[in-house]
This record gives structure tokens, sequence and C-alpha cells, in this order.
């Protein structure tokens, strides 16, 4: 008995339905035709070759017959009459073209609908070209199936190739990186693969590994394919099978524990539009699948037919308990049959005959007469439109117009709608013409995670990952080989990069397993490369390759990098010369300009502060407004060189004046001692400014031994004898010390990294200079296409940004510092300036400012009848007396009346008279 659809099974089910058929189709016929006789209709045979012990093929058989009563109960006018030869195929080849055969040879059918698959069509097709009648087929989808091979073809159904873009649209929208297509392998299965790479090449996704599933596979075959693909990291699969392949192939999947978190798997619609038709058992296996069915737009006219489907299929398949639900094969089905019974009314009756068929004893195929009527009835079906029960009925060069898809997710007993496709709105939630927005809804994949797979994973075989590094000689704070110190034998691997690659591996959100490999030594110094090492990689020698690896444009053509973890440049290192300073100006440069012209400005400040708080009471700041000018710049200068002989009488005055010399105490003693550093102490300057200069003079430059650096100074036309190989820092300084002369250097050019390293240790003899050149930086080397790299990437930068990175900086490089000639030179510099004296500044020009704004206060309190009797007030006329009042002297000041009590000797006479 069938369950969801299927037909029976077995020779005696197969024999018996048929039989059944037979009787039932000739009963039919006999009925019609005595009729359609008396009405005068005019009978047209048309051939139906089916695999009527598929669901596909009864179900197809019985909407045609279906659309036929349809359309003559609709339109009895009609003067023609199509009436059904129905012969089963048996799914196979050979009995579909015998089959077809002798409806031609024996029955003279104007037309065949069928056959059921594609490889019957294959030989079918032919046939019906030779003898011009029309090949109509709802279910044969190969995409090689085309108008082009016959003119007398024609498919009532969606070319395979039609749903690749679709498929492309989900992989790209998901960002996956990698699609294995698992296909039946035939026809049918092969027939869709160069359209899907093409989709999926667009889509920027690989295609690893191509699986093909044998129709008769057993399920031993079956599961050691499944273990060779639970072996490879992709996790993204597309599936193309018939309904009952498929079916079988999912059972061993979940069986194999493939049907878990992690797992994608898109079946194609030749499965999607029959998941009504899988079993209960093996529906449980298709969880979590994400399918691309055949949109079937809501119709009245498709409401009544499902609606009375049951009562209708029963009259053609008594003996089947479990009714199918009509599925778009049996939809197209019954527009093929409508569209031909229309096409045989305009095509008419004039000429329904066969001419004789040419005898041909070399080839019996051959031997087949031709339909006088094909030509018409062609034309008249290629002109055919209406809108039939799945959709706009339009041909064009024989293939049905439709493309229009949706996606769903199989999820319990039934699936559910994500979203739909089409070529002018991609993909999109909703359908086009309701303004749905782009992208799909939420999918709920294998093992119920609503998070999307990220597409791959580490295969769980045990196997590790075998990560490369390179061997080096010096530099170890990057990549350095830990070693038994008895048996020399290799241990283990630290050094910067190594504890990057861990940091960055610590945070993905999944384990991989990995070892360390450490190269051949040929590989990774002077002997080889590291271009040499890395092409190890694409040899399949490694897994993966990291250590100090520049990415470079020409290493990338066979490697994927990720991004870079370290800074990026190469710069040329020279040592430093001395020369002494015999510049005639070199007093100005103790201090610094900003420095100076402060010092100036409150020696100015200091003179008209000595000049408001004395000149009213000290009769040695009187006399003109120049001499009062004179006198107080004399006094304020004068403190820098020696001390002066005015006396001040104003407290205020003594305080202020203490303050500024305690500070051009400090100032003059600083420049002394700054500029006898700079009249004895050597300068230090770059020796080579100019990497041409060295290429002119012949002089020897160092590079790194293996590094990419050699190819640089080869493109500037440097000689091999010019140039000479390191491995560490300190073989990088012994060649410096020797110099050119004795086989040395004269400079060296090598990765910013390195440079950092060599000037952390001898930062005082040697610094960078021009010229620069562009590189990209560290970093880590996988196979091209791996998975890996854009999550690694982006890993690496959330180390680099976060406090980690400073962690692995610190334990590598704490004593290497920035180094560079204006570092140098800073270290060196003994030029002072104000950040090392605006301290005391402050505290002098706070002291001395409030000393002035308490004097003139005074001032303002002791006159202040000069503003408060005035008659007339006026704000300028008191300021022009209070200001005439204080340029005068003050003969009421303490110092004044001493000055006076002692008979009236001024006070500097008295002192020049000692």
């Amino acid at each position: 008995m069938m369950r969801r659809g299927k037909g029976l099974r077995g020779g005696f089910g197969v024999v018996v339905i048929v039989v059944f058929l037979n009787m039932l189709v000739t009963v039919a016929t006999t009925e019609m035709a005595a009729e359609e006789e008396a009405a005068g209709k005019v009978k047209v045979k048309v051939g139906v070759v089916l695999d009527l012990n598929l669901v596909v093929g009864q179900m197809g058989l019985s909407c045609v017959s279906m659309a036929l009563a349809d359309l003559y109960s609709s339109r009895s006018y009609y003067k023609t009459r199509v009436t059904l030869s129905t012969i089963d195929s048996n799914d196979t080849v050979v009995d579909a073209a015998a089959a077809a055969l002798d409806l031609i040879k024996e029955e003279e059918v104007q037309a065949i609908i069928g056959p059921t698959s594609s490889m019957q069509a294959n030989f079918i097709i032919n046939i019906g070209d030779k003898a011009q009648v029309p090949i109509i087929s709802y279910s044969a989808t190969r995409p090689s199936l085309t108008s082009q091979r016959s003119s007398f073809f024609f498919r009532i159904a969606q070319n395979d190739s039609s749903q690749v873009k679709a498929i492309g649209a989900i992989i790209k929208a998901f960002k996956w990186r990698q699609v294995i297509p698992i296909y039946t392998d035939n026809e049918f299965g092969n027939g869709i693969i160069p359209y899907l790479i093409d989709a999926l090449q667009e889509a920027d996704t690989d295609v690893p590994y191509q699986s093909l599933i044998s129709p008769t596979a057993t399920d031993t075959q079956i599961t050691n394919e499944l273990h060779k693909l639970k072996n490879m990291p992709t996790r993204v699969f597309v599936v193309h099978m018939l309904t009952r392949h498929a079916s079988r192939f999912f059972m061993k999947v979940q069986e194999f524990g493939m049907m878990n978190r992690g797992y994608v798997w898109i079946i194609t619609d030749s499965i999607a539009n029959e998941l009504d038709l899988i079993e209960p058992l093996a529906y449980e296996a298709f969880q979590g699948v994400v399918g691309i069915r055949t949109y079937v737009p809501r119709t009245k006219r498709l409401n009544l037919l499902k609606r009375d489907w049951r009562k209708r299929f029963r009259r053609y398949y008594p003996t089947v308990e479990d009714i199918p639900e009509v599925d778009v094969y049996g939809l197209w089905a019954y527009d093929a049959a409508w569209a031909l019974a229309t096409a045989v009314e305009l095509a008419g009756t004039d000429n329904l005959r066969y001419t004789a068929a040419k005898l041909n004893s070399s080839n019996y195929l051959f031997n087949v007469g031709v339909n006088q009527n094909g030509p018409r009835l062609r034309e008249a079906l290629s002109d055919v439109t209406f809108m039939g029960l799945a959709g706009e009925f339009s041909l064009i060069n024989g293939q049905l117009q439709s493309t229009l898809f949706e996606i769903v997710n199989v999820i319990g007993n039934g699936r559910r709608n994500v979203g739909f496709w089409s070529p002018e709105t991609g993909l999109t939630r909703k359908l086009v013409d309701s303004g749905g927005a782009k992208g799909l809804r939420s999918i709920i994949w294998p093992g119920e995670p609503i998070v999307t797979p990220k597409g791959w994973e580490i295969p769980t075989n045990g196997k590790k990952l075998r990560i490369g590094v390179p061997v080096k000689d010096g530099f170890w704070e990057f990549v350095k080989l830990v070693r038994d110190f008895e048996t020399n034998v290799t241990i283990g691997v630290e050094g910067y990069c190594i504890d990057v690659f861990k940091a960055v591996i610590e945070k993905l959100p999944y384990k991989v397993d990995y070892e360390f490999v450490p190269a051949e030594k040929s590989n990774s110094i002077p002997g080889g490369s590291y271009n040499e090492f890395t092409y190890q990689l694409f040899l399949g020698k490694f897994d993966a390759v990291v250590g100090d690896i520049t990415i470079r444009a020409n290493r990338s053509t066979y490697i994927d990098y990720t991004l870079p973890f370290t800074a990026s440049g190469v710069a040329m290192v020279v040592p430093m010369k001395t020369e002494k300073n015999t510049n005639a100006w070199v007093f100005l440069k103790p201090l610094t300009w900003k420095l100076w012209a402060l010092t100036a400005g409150f020696f100015l400040f200091i003179a008209l502060v000595v000049w408001i708080l004395e000149h009213r009471v000290n009769e040695e700041f009187r006399g003109s407004s120049l001499d009062q000018i004179c006198t107080s710049l004399w006094y304020s200068f004068s403190t820098m060189v020696f001390a002066h002989r005015e006396v001040t009488l104003n407290n205020c005055t003594r305080l202020v004046v203490i303050l500024w010399l305690f500070v051009v105490l400090i100032i003059t003693q600083s420049y002394t001692a700054s500029l006898a550093s700079l009249l004895t102490v050597q300068e230090l300057k770059p020796s080579v400014n100019d990497i041409n200069l060295l290429l002119k003079n012949g002089e020897n430059i160092g590079y790194q031994g293996g590094s990419f650096v050699y190819e640089i100074l080869k493109s500037l036309k440097f000689d091999d004898s010019q140039l000479k190989t390191y491995e560490s820092a300190e073989e990088l300084h012994e060649l410096f010390v020797k110099g050119s002369i004795n086989g040395g250097i004269s400079a060296a050019v090598d990765e910013t990294p390195y440079i950092k390293v060599f000037l952390g240790q001898y930062c005082s003899q040697y610094t960078t200079t021009e010229p620069t050149f562009k590189a990209d930086g560290f970093g880590f080397g996988f196979p091209i296409g791996s998975p890996l790299v854009p999550d690694i990437s982006r890993k690496i930068l959330e180390v680099t940004e976060g406090e980690r990175m400073k962690e692995i900086e610190t334990k590598w490089f704490k004593n290497v510092e920035e180094c560079t000639a204006s570092k140098v030179a800073e270290l060196s510099s003994t030029r002072l300036s104000i950040n090392s004296f605006w301290g005391l500044f402050l505290v002098t020009g706070v002291v001395s400012l409030s000393s002035v704004v308490a004097y003139i206060g005074k001032f303002l309190y002791d006159e202040q009848r000069v503003w408060q009797n005035n008659v007339e007030p006026s704000i300028w006329r008191v300021f022009c007396a209070l200001t005439r009042k204080f340029m005068k002297r003050d003969p009421t000041a303490h110092p004044l009346r001493r000055r006076a009590s002692m008979n009236d000797v001024p006070v500097l006479a008295r002192r020049r008279s000692f």
C-alpha cells in the first residue's frame, strides 16, 4: 500500500495498476468516441509515456485526464477530442523509447505526453523529431533538453538551471565561502552542475569537491562517501537528486550524524517540489533543510482542484489508500494537457495522416513515418497562452517561462516559508508585488540552532593542523625553537609571532587542534628564502604557516594571508657620525626661542612692576619720563649680570626683586651649563642619507638572509658583490663595525620590526633614514580559500586592539624603544625649554601682580577725595586727575619723610661720599 503518496511497489502491484488503467482508459475512450461520433467530433490520438509505478507518473496521468475532462466540459463547442493511448515506460530508457516507437508506428499519435525522466526524454526527443511528433514533458528538467535539439520538444516545467542563481543568492547572503554539490551520477544529476558552479563563482564561493552518488549505490557506498565529506572542513552542501534517492540518502546522513549543528543542507526543486511525497520516517531526516521550490500562485481555480482532488484521483486509482497531495508536477501535467488540447483544436484536423516510412534495414529506429500535421500542431502549441494552475502558461522556444522561486525551511512535519527569489528583486521576505524586505526570514538549521552556521569547521577525525614555522639563526624575539640541550631535539616553539597566533586561536569560538612543525633549515636561511618556505604550504606540506612572514603580492598568488599584526614598512639603518658645533650663533642654542621670548618679556614686566612700586617714593626712579624708563629697564636687565646699586624703598618691591633674582640665578646657571655642553660635546648625525650614494660609491649594504629585501635591493641595481647577509642583530652590528672597506657594510635595509629590535640594543650608535619602502607587515598564511582566514583576521583585530597585545609586546620587546634620528637628537640635546621653568615664572608673575594690585588699591583709597568730591563727575576727568596724582611724588610716604629728616641730604650723594 502507498504511504504519503508512494505508488504500489513490486511487479504484481504494477501489473494490476497498468491493467486497470488500460481497461479504464479503453472504456472511457469507447464511451467518449460513441458520444463524439454522434455529435460530429473528431478524435485526435495522443500518446502518453509515463512511469506508472511512480507517484509522479500516476499523478501526471490523472491530471492529464482531469485537464481534458475540464477543458471539454467548459468548451463543448470544440470540434476535436483528444483521446489518450497510455503505455508504461517501467522507469527504463529502453521501455520508454520502445513505447514511443510503438505509439508512432502503430497508433500514429499526433503528440506524446512524457516521458517522466530526463534520460528517457533524451532518446524520445530524437524519435519525435524524426517523425515530427511534438514531445511534451512536464518532468524532464535537465538543462540540455532544449528546443535547440528539436523544435518538436516542449518542456512544460522549469529548467533545472533556472534555480542556480537562487541557490547562489542564498550562499552569498550568508557569506559561505565553500560549498560541496552532492548529486546523482547520471544525466539528470550532472546536468545542473556546470550552471551551479558558475552561479557559486559569481557569489565568490569555491567548490572544493563534488560528490557523486550512484542511483544504485549501496548503503556502504553512501556511508563511505559521507565519511569522506565529514572529514572535510566544508559544512555547506547542495543536494540535487530525485526524491526517491534523496529520501534514502538523507536517512543515511542522519544516521551518520551529519544533521547536527554546524551543517547546512540545501535541496533543489527536484526534491523540494515533492516534499509532500516523502514518507514520514524519511521526512524526519530532513529537519532543518532549506529547499528551493517552484512558486505556485494561490488561485480560486487551484483551490477548487485541490478540494476535489482526492475524489477525482480515486476514480483513477481506487486501490490507493493514502492519496498524495497534488504537487507542481501534477499541475504542470494538467496545464500541458490543457495546452495540447487547445493547440489540437487550433491546428485543425485537415491532415492527421502519416506518410509511409522509408525502410532502412541498417537502422530500424528510423523506420517511422512523418506526421503531416506535426508542424501545424507545433506552431499552434507555441502560440498557446493562458493562466494555468501552475501560473501563467507561455512557451518561448519550447520552454515554460517561470522564474519565481519560494524558499522553504523543513520544520517538524511540514515546511515553513522563509522568503522568495526572482531575477529582478533577488531574495525577499515577501512577494515582489507586496514590496517585501530584502533577505530571508530566520531559519532553523539542523540541530535546531537559530544562529547561522559558519559553513565550515575543523574535521573531527583527530587530525591536527600542521603549522609550519621558520627556522631562524637570529632575531629570536619573533620565532625561536626551544631545543633539548642533551639531545638537540626541538621540544617547542616560542616567540612574539607564536604568542600572537596562540592568543588569536584562543579567541576563536571553536576549538582548533594544531601542532608546530619546524621547516627545513634550507627553506628559511640564505640557502633558501621565505618564498620557498611559504611555497611549502602551497605544496601541501603544511596546513598553515606562522612566523615573521611578510605579506607580499607574489606570495599571495599561491597562499591566503590574514590581516597583518605588526607595523609595516622597510627602512635603511645607518651608523651615527659625530661633529663638533662650530656655529657662530651657538650661544643662542641653550635656550629655545620660546624661553628666550618669555625671559625677555619678564624682564620688561619686572621693570614695569619696579617702576610702579618705586617711582612715587624713590628719588632714583624720578626725573623725566625717559629717565624713568631707562632707569627701570636698567634696573631690571642688570639683574642678569651683576647686583644693581639702586636702592629699593618699597617693601613690595623688595619681595618681587628677591623672587626675580632667584629666577635669574637659576636661568643663568642653566644657560652656562648648556652652552658649555654644546661647545664641548660632539653632535650625532646619520653617516649616510642617500642610498643612491652607496650605489654610486660601490659601498656594501646589508639585508637579512632569506628576506624579500634582496628583491628590493636588486631592483635598485645593486650588484650581488655589494650585498651582505646577516642573521641577527649582533651580526649586523659586527658588519657595521667592519665597514665596507673591510668586508662589512655602510648601511642595512630591513623591515620595521627587525629595525626596532636592533635599535633597541644600539640606539645611540645607529639610526634610520630615507628611503622607506612599502610593506604590509607580518601575517599568517593559509591555503587559498581556507575558511579560517576571515575568522582569524577578525580575531587578530581583537587581539591587537586589546591589552593582550601589549602584554605580548612587553614580554618580548620590553627593552625596545622607538629610536630614530630625531629621538637620538632629542636625547642628546641640552637645550632648555619653558617646561623646565614655568613654575618659577608663574610664582614670580603672581607675586608681582599681587603687589601691583595691592599698591594701586591703596593709592585709590588714599585719593578717594579726588573721585568722590568732584562737582561734575566724569570717568575720563577722574582718570586723568588720578593719573597726574599717581605720576607725582608722595611726600607723605615714610621713606621720603625719613630722607627729609636727614638734612635733606640725598641718599645717593651720601653713599657716594663713602
